[in-house]
């Protein structure tokens, strides 16, 4: 592909920024990467890598001549990035962000950008539970869907040039209203992480079982579920109190599904279990025949794999 943006600034350079780079990259989509991020340590390791063209030390000299600028710092640090590069983003500049909750984002971001400068913002369905800048991998986002959320207003161009950027990176690209992208996501992924993170809790709690059991004879739900909860601390609280109504709507409905579960298992009521069961088995199929997953044996996961991609 040809370039599509002749600079490419990436504000925060973890699992996400770095692999946009890698990506970028291996496609030829860019003129120029420049990239900072908060820490000094992150900086240097990604100077150290070669991670961009150019690091540097604040978000407003990153932006500087950009002609596309992504937001890659967890959702509650978006409006104080946003206020600081707001005087120095260039006409016709497009500012997009890849965060897991849109509709805080577009309040948090939108009023701090200035006149002429396009505001799309976005979200890859990708990741891996390691963080940091060398984390990040050319092929992170191939094949998977990235959700561009563009608000009413929006100039239509900016926005098709952002999706065939996504596209060059490997990504299946759609468009979505924000608050439903902030439904769906609570859905398919906040409320589930919520749930990792309880029962490794519960795990935890249950002395009964020693650390060791839980890591030795670990079957692969557990597996998967610290895999979940490995997951950077300081994003998932920022999309739980960014995402609040949604993620405690679906919390609603998963506690009165678990209290049917239970009273089921209490009077031995088979039936519902089985008729349960059966259900939830077809959406899994359906994960499969849609491609975003696979049921080859243990999901796919070679033996030893550490990307945590599965």
């Amino acid at each position: 592909m040809s370039v599509i943006y002749q600079r490419v600034a990436l504000i925060g350079l973890g699992l996400i920024a770095g692999s946009m780079a890698h990506a970028m990259r291996r496609a030829g989509l860019a003129g120029e990467i420049v990239g900072t991020a908060r820490s000094a340590e992150t900086r240097e390791v990604a100077r150290e890598i070669g991670l961009c063209d150019r690091i540097v030390d604040t978000a407003a000299e990153a932006v500087v001549g950009a002609d596309l600028v992504v937001l890659c710092v967890p959702v509650g640090a978006m409006a104080a990035v946003a206020q600081e590069i707001a005087p120095h983003l260039a006409e016709g500049a497009t500012v997009t962000d890849v965060g897991s909750v849109k509709r805080e984002v577009i309040e948090a971001v939108g009023p701090h950008l200035p006149e002429g400068v396009h505001f799309v913002p976005g979200h890859p369905l990708a990741g891996t539970e390691h963080s940091g800048p060398r984390s990040g991998f050319a092929e992170l986002f191939d094949y998977r869907y990235t959700l561009l959320t563009p608000p009413e207003g929006t100039d239509p161009a900016a926005t098709e040039r952002l999706k065939t950027l996504w596209e060059g990176c490997g990504a299946i690209v759609e468009e979505m209203d924000a608050d439903h992208h902030d439904l769906v996501l609570a859905v398919t992924s906040h409320t589930p992480h919520l749930i990792a993170y309880t029962m490794v809790g519960v795990a935890d709690d249950l002395r009964r079982v020693t650390d060791s059991e839980v890591i030795k004879y670990s079957a692969a739900g557990f597996r998967d579920f610290t895999r979940i909860a490995a997951s950077d601390p300081t994003m998932w609280r920022d999309v739980f109190l960014s995402n609040k109504d949604a993620t405690l709507e679906i919390l609603g409905r998963f506690t009165e599904e678990l209290f049917a579960l239970q009273r089921a298992i209490r009077t031995g009521d088979g039936d519902h279990l089985h008729a349960y069961f059966t259900r939830t088995r077809a959406i899994r199929r359906g994960i499969i025949q849609a491609g975003q997953d696979t049921d080859a044996p243990n999901f796919g996961r070679a033996p030893g794999r550490k990307d945590g991609a599965g």
